[in-house]
């Protein structure tokens, strides 16, 4: 009684696509939002080791899957979808799909679409994180190396997570603690972030990369304020949210430039 599976989509319409269920379905986008490569600061070697390895993709040769983890804020999302936006204006069959964690059991149909099709993909699952009773996880090995078919070679996984293995800390010390056998307790969740080639972590920044960040924002939107009142209004900004991140930077940027009459395109 469900509705039959969209067919798949013309993939040279769009160079991004989000998958949906019920029914089955490609939905391009016509723009996608993301932040120019040169814009990221404080994260220079995990960026040239993600470009690097989706540049080896596009081109054909072998890659890995990559865990991006770490602190929020700090640009784990923006720089999947910056490195795609830099390498496909050169290899423009280089498509990104969005993949929610609340789909992830219907992956294997996604991965037969994408299988058949010419192009190649990076499968970005953003803030991927499990629960002690979630079982969607099983799914996501048929991305990774498991499975009799394995994934397909068109296909790589960019996924981010503010965890390190993709569930709580105290999840895994809690199961540890009461199971018969503890060091099998947790193997299976834990094995699920092992499967990802690369591991790129991602830490607080100090202030002065916070300080960077926004002097590049500036710079590169021809937003001109006096330096001295620049720092003192962008550290006000940060003890005012009690944090200090990538994502605070941009925030506070996006409120200077709002107040000097400076549009962001």
């Amino acid at each position: 009684m469900a509705p039959p599976p969209d067919p798949a989509p013309d993939f040279t319409t769009a160079q991004a696509f989000i998958w949906h269920v019920a029914p089955d379905r490609l939905e391009p986008v016509e723009v996608v939002s993301h932040v120019h490569l040169t814009l990221l600061h404080g994260i220079d070697s995990v960026r040239d080791t993600l470009l690097d390895n989706t540049r080896r993709f596009a081109e054909g040769y072998m890659a890995n899957n990559a865990l991006l983890w770490g602190a929020r804020g700090m640009g784990k999302s923006s720089l999947v979808k910056a490195v795609h936006a830099d390498v496909a204006e050169g290899v423009p069959d280089l498509k990104l799909v969005e993949l929610h964690r609340e789909d992830l059991s219907s992956v294997g149909r996604l991965l037969e679409l994408l299988r058949a099709a010419p192009q190649r993909f990076i499968l970005f699952c953003d803030d991927l994180s499990f629960g002690g009773d979630d079982e969607q996880y099983k799914s996501l090995k048929a991305v990774l190396d498991g499975g009799i078919g394995g994934r397909p070679p068109n296909v790589v996984l960019y996924a981010t997570s503010n965890r390190r293995h993709l569930m709580p800390r105290d999840m895994i010390d809690n199961e540890r603690a009461t199971a018969i056998t503890p060091g099998e307790a947790v193997e299976e969740k834990v094995s699920l972030s092992d499967r990802f080639g690369l591991w790129l972590g991602f830490h607080p920044c100090s202030q002065d990369e916070y300080l960077a960040m926004i002097e590049g924002y500036c710079a590169a939107f021809e937003v001109n304020v006096d330096p001295a009142t620049l720092k003192a209004e962008a550290i006000e900004w940060q003890a005012t949210r009690g944090s200090r991140s990538g994502r605070v930077a941009w925030q506070f940027f996006t409120d200077l430039a709002g107040r000097h009459g400076v549009r962001i395109a």
